[in-house]
């Protein structure tokens, strides 16, 4: 093992064995190389003359470029297409983290480390896999989840996905069913909980939150290593009945056996999905967050190297300016609207025959369940014969994400779905 690894996993022990017995053989094996960039970094603040260390091409002082790009940027060359750091930039982990300070009061005053930026949330959890999982160890997540976290988590990383169901009879989170999944467990689990719940739409209320986390916390005392990861993918879409910040706060500092990982970003927060800039962040004691960024940096050299540079730079340029919390007020109303009237118009009697729904208070999504037709055959039928396009999550759900249809189209929208089960129920 190279002895700067080494080095890391020394201090995790020290100061917290139980997080160092959580890392997968690879993340016990990885750690940030003082190579190319380390020197790089040294040279850009001593090499006054000449830098003559990183890979770019530079021309009468700035970054080489073409001008037909930059004629249609309104973005200094440096902060454009040299490459940024495999943490991301310095001043936008930094604004990310004001933020979330403000966003989620629980976090005040706790030992939480800088968000690392990540290539949007799907990076943030391969990122998690690969740090903390090894062939055979268990996620736990409730039944309704997204597709891509078997990818992610069993096929790349040969874990397994255990599924606990996510409502109980009042529709309210199943905090038992969690429990039961939870104590099955032996000494180590990573549990991936997805607030606003894609594909429900389901954020829990702030008493069945204080359940979550006391489980956690009984899970925990009697010996079990928790990674909670908490997937922020739909942050602050928070409309009616539920908690208002994320459980990330709220498992801080509980219990030296639970590692709470958030993983967030702008993409969905802020309407730029194509942008691609996420962020993973830790909360943990100061020894290890330090060891588990350098760890982290690791492989994101390993993997992508670094992020997006022109995306960081706009993300940051947006959360410093003056209209950004106007402008994100505006779409979330516009967003909570659209939930509002789905609910409006599914309080109809005519789709009783056909469906019931999950609760849904937050998110871009809800799920029908349905009663009579698979959701698949619907889910063709609907684009075959209606121009209508859905997802079907599995044999009775069926997702519709209100997010992308206009308010005023909503109620066509469902009207269609019914006659598409009309159809296949004659």
């Amino acid at each position: 093992m190279n002895a700067l690894a080494l080095q890391l996993n020394e201090k995790m022990q020290n100061e917290n064995p139980a997080i160092y017995d959580m890392l997968s053989d690879l993340g016990k094996n990885l750690y940030y190389p003082k190579g190319i960039l380390s020197q790089s970094a040294e040279a850009g603040k001593k090499a006054h003359r000449f830098n003559a260390t990183i890979g770019i091409a530079t021309e009468n002082g700035e970054p080489m470029h073409f001008r037909h790009i930059q004629d249609k940027l309104d973005y200094n060359p440096k902060d454009i297409y040299p490459y940024a750091a495999p943490q991301g930039k310095e001043e936008l982990r930094l604004k990310w983290k004001e933020k979330l300070l403000v966003d989620n009061p629980s976090m005040q005053n706790k030992s939480i480390g800088t968000p690392i930026v990540t290539s949007a949330l799907t990076h943030g959890l391969s990122i998690v896999a690969d740090l903390f999982m090894n062939p055979g160890d268990v996620v736990i997540t409730p039944e309704q989840y997204w597709g891509n976290y078997n990818t992610v988590f069993q096929i790349r990383r040969g874990g397994r996905v255990e599924t606990f169901p996510l409502f109980n009879e009042k529709g309210g989170f199943h905090v038992e069913a969690f429990r039961e999944s939870l104590v099955k467990q032996n000494e180590k689990a990573i549990v991936l909980l997805n607030f606003p719940n894609n594909p429900t739409g389901f954020t829990p209320s702030k008493e069945d939150a204080e359940a979550i986390v006391q489980v956690l916390k009984d899970v925990a005392a009697s010996g079990t290593k928790l990674i909670v990861v908490l997937d922020d993918a739909y942050f602050g879409l928070f409309y009616e009945d539920s908690i208002k910040e994320s459980l990330f706060g709220l498992l801080a500092e509980v219990h030296p056996n639970i590692l709470p990982v958030k993983i967030d970003g702008a993409t969905k927060e802020n309407y730029v999905w194509g942008l691609r800039v996420g962020f993973i962040t830790y909360a943990a004691t100061p020894d290890v967050l330090d060891a588990l960024e350098q760890k982290t940096k690791g492989i994101i050299r390993g993997t992508v190297s670094s992020g997006s540079h022109i995306s960081q730079t706009i993300i940051l340029e947006s959360l410093k300016a003056a209209e950004f919390q106007t402008e994100k007020e505006e779409k979330f109303q516009i967003m909570k609207g659209r939930a509002v009237k789905t609910k409006q118009v599914l309080a109809n009697e005519k789709f009783a025959p056909y469906w019931t729904y999950y609760p849904f208070n937050s998110g871009y999504f809800m799920c029908l369940k349905l009663n009579n037709v698979d959701a698949e055959t619907l889910r063709n039928h609907l684009l075959d014969q209606y121009g209508v396009g859905v997802i079907a999550s599995n044999k009775t759900d069926i997702r519709v994400a209100f997010s992308c249809v206009e308010e005023s189209d909503i109620e066509e929208l469902f009207d269609l779905i019914l006659e598409g089960c009309k159809d296949l129920t004659k």
